[in-house]
């Protein structure tokens, strides 16, 4: 009977640690599952690819003209804008022609006045001739009055010549375009006086374009005048010019330190001015590397690396660039063929993160290829 007794008092003891332990039990947190993140990938392998370099510039006229009036004056009217196509000889500008038209009746009355005295100068020399033969006048006053005639005749022909230089300077009130093109700025407006000279107008021709490049000092020596080039429009990529270098600049550009390149293009109408275009340049020669696209590259700590993916984690592994090949890069080393690298996504994920094949990348390359970089065929098959 005390056994009894003393059982049934330590009984609620057991029951209180049981159900403290099952609410322990209970509480534990279970372990986070490891993060899996998709990503695609590619397998390396080595290619032999022309050794080249890509520059930006823009579309320019070959022939652009700075065009100013001749004479100074007023600007009284202004026919083009900028975009203006204009064809040669359309008027541009006017200048305010009121002072010019009053030189010249200043020079027509000139010559009237020469020519007068001309006219008398020959009568009287004439006259003088008659009585010289008659021997009323002596030789030296017949040879006077010569000289007298022809120095009036020169004083008439140079009122001439002044009077055809004053018109002519009447109609440089007109600024007229010397070619076919587009007005491409201007620099004066109506109502402001100029000066002989001085550029108002921009125009250039359309018919010759070229595009302008700079060429870094290392890579110059191989730019040669009449080569052969690549140009792709940034408006239409997927469209290659045939364009050919024209000039190459044999100074450098103080500011940029680079040498100036202009490759002439085909002149057609989908290759406007200011347009931003490419040039390929190729040095011929051809070189061979493990080639990777540019999203697989991570800088890291001032290093280029790639994700290198083993047994479904990724390793960060450095490299080293040899060149530049279109969209991909030329790896030097650290590398080698056949691994697989990440392409996108490459700036998410973390050193010895598990990752997951994209089904299009398994599908790609096989369920033996999916083994070598740590996805299982099987579950590839199945998907």
């Amino acid at each position: 009977m005390s056994k009894l007794r003393s059982f049934s008092r330590r009984l609620p003891w057991a029951a209180l640690c049981a159900a403290a332990v099952s609410l322990a039990a209970c509480s534990r947190s279970e372990a986070p599952a490891p993060d899996v993140r998709p990503v695609r990938v590619q397998t390396l392998a080595v290619g032999g690819v022309d050794a080249t370099a890509e520059f930006s510039g823009d579309v320019r006229a070959r022939y652009e003209s700075r065009l100013g009036f001749r004479v100074g004056g007023k600007i009284s009217a202004r026919a083009v804008d900028v975009g203006t196509v204009v064809k040669r000889g359309q008027v541009l500008m006017q200048l305010d022609p009121q002072d010019l038209r009053l030189g010249q009746a200043q020079a027509n009355a000139t010559l009237r006045s020469a020519q007068t005295e001309a006219e008398l100068a020959a009568a009287e020399y004439k006259r003088y001739q008659g009585l010289r033969s008659q021997n009323f006048v002596s030789q030296a006053v017949l040879d006077q009055k010569g000289a007298a005639a022809r120095s009036s005749a020169a004083s008439a022909e140079a009122a001439r010549a002044a009077l055809r230089e004053q018109a002519n300077q009447t109609g440089y009130a007109r600024l007229m375009a010397d070619t076919d093109g587009v007005v491409t700025a201007i620099e004066a407006e109506v109502g402001q006086v100029v000066q002989a000279g001085a550029p108002v107008v921009r125009v250039a021709r359309t018919d010759e374009k070229e595009v302008v490049i700079g060429v870094p000092e290392d890579q110059v020596d191989g730019v040669k005048p009449g080569g052969d080039v690549r140009v792709r429009l940034w408006a239409d990529p997927g469209t290659a010019l045939a364009g050919r270098i024209r000039e190459v600049a044999p100074v450098a550009d103080a500011a940029t330190r680079t040498y100036t390149v202009k490759v002439a293009v085909p002149a057609r109408d989908d290759v406007r001015l200011g347009m931003t275009a490419v040039v390929e340049l190729a040095s011929g020669s051809s070189r061979a590397g493990i080639r990777a696209p540019l999203s697989a590259l991570v800088q890291n700590k001032g290093a280029t690396s790639v994700w290198v993916v083993e047994n479904g984690a990724v390793k960060l592994v450095p490299v080293q660039v040899g060149g530049v090949a279109g969209n991909d890069v030329l790896l030097a080393g650290g590398v080698r063929a056949g691994q697989a690298i990440v392409t996108a996504g490459v700036n998410l994920l973390k050193e010895g993160q598990n990752v997951t094949i994209l089904k299009a990348d398994v599908a790609r390359r096989g369920d033996a290829e999916a083994e070598a970089i740590g996805a299982p065929a099987a579950a590839g098959s199945a998907r």
